[in-house]
């Protein structure tokens, strides 16, 4: 088996494991034990490869899954923070479901693209995480990937039946999440670049929805609703003096890699729906942007004329 044969197969199963653990991270060492384990084990007599490495795959994630920790969002950990509230104490990193960059994930074929878009936004993988693991399995493999139950059954080594069940009770278990735009307006986002890096409050609070979310892991502390943004970036003065945005995919969403005075800071994820945006997740860990495939260090301050 060549490694080339392993890579070719590299994006989906990333993609897969991501929906099934919530953590980029955890996806590409899951990948990396699966392929790991293929070369171990794999023989052209057991039939095609690709079967064989979400069945490695699917094994991993299960094993990694064990325990009660379940990933989340902030706005699945308790009630929206007032103006004034304080931060509190970050959770650890186990806690929260991750972004993820696109091109990790995200399949070149567009007549694939739409689909797997919506199934790695962020509240949508949230969602997953809510799931039993094997009925988080199935429903990613049935409705995401389009297996055929015969197929399902087979990996996890279980009836159709059994599988039919579990997607049944999957799909009824699954919350509900608010659609975004399929395609999003350029112009909304220069804007919002625009005001974020000028720190100019009111053009960036027009820009959101009126129940727009703000929301900062590792903390728990988030925000519901424009005024209540407007109240706390109004009271933290400019903390975002000599911030510059530099535009990255991740989750199938406009995300944005954050760095201040020149070194990465963290990475922002948008939500947008009806032409404006519906959240904003600041994820406050600086290894996702080299994750992004960007650097940690510009050596000098980055500045805009803005």
């Amino acid at each position: 088996m060549e490694a080339s044969e392993l890579e070719h197969h590299r994006v989906e199963l990333t993609g897969y494991c991501y929906r099934m653990l919530g953590s980029g991270f955890e996806a590409e060492d899951a990948v990396q034990e699966a392929f790991v384990r293929a070369w171990r084990t794999y023989e052209p007599g057991r039939g095609p490869l690709r079967p064989w490495l979400f069945r490695l795959a699917t094994s991993v994630c299960l094993d990694m899954l064990r325990g009660p920790q379940r990933r989340a969002r902030a706005m699945d950990l308790g009630p929206a923070a007032r103006p004034g509230d304080p931060l509190g104490d970050p959770l650890p990193g186990d806690a929260w479901v991750w972004p993820v960059p696109d091109g990790r994930v995200l399949p070149a074929d567009p007549a694939e693209l739409a689909v797997a878009r919506e199934s790695v936004r962020l509240a949508f993988v949230a969602a997953l995480q809510r799931l039993p693991p094997r009925q988080r399995a199935v429903l990613i493999l049935r409705d995401v990937l389009k297996w055929q139950a015969a197929e399902v059954a087979g990996l996890l080594g279980t009836s159709v039946a059994s599988v039919n069940s579990a997607l049944q009770r999957a799909r009824a278990r699954l919350p509900a999440v608010a659609p975004e735009d399929a395609e999003v307006d350029g112009r909304l986002l220069d804007r919002y670049v625009s005001a974020f890096e000028r720190y100019d409050v009111d053009a960036l609070v027009s820009l959101l929805h009126e129940d727009a979310t703000m929301s900062m892991p590792p903390f728990a502390w988030w925000l519901r609703g424009r005024e209540s943004v407007r109240a706390v970036l109004l009271a933290a003065g400019a903390p975002c003096e000599g911030t510059r945005l530099l535009p990255v995919g991740a989750n199938g969403a406009p995300a944005f890699a954050q760095y201040r005075d020149g070194e990465a800071f963290a990475l922002v994820v948008l939500e947008i729906g009806g032409g404006v945006v519906t959240g904003v997740t600041t994820f406050l860990d600086p290894r996702l942007v080299p994750f992004s495939g960007l650097p940690m260090s510009f050596g000098r301050p980055l500045r805009t004329d803005r």
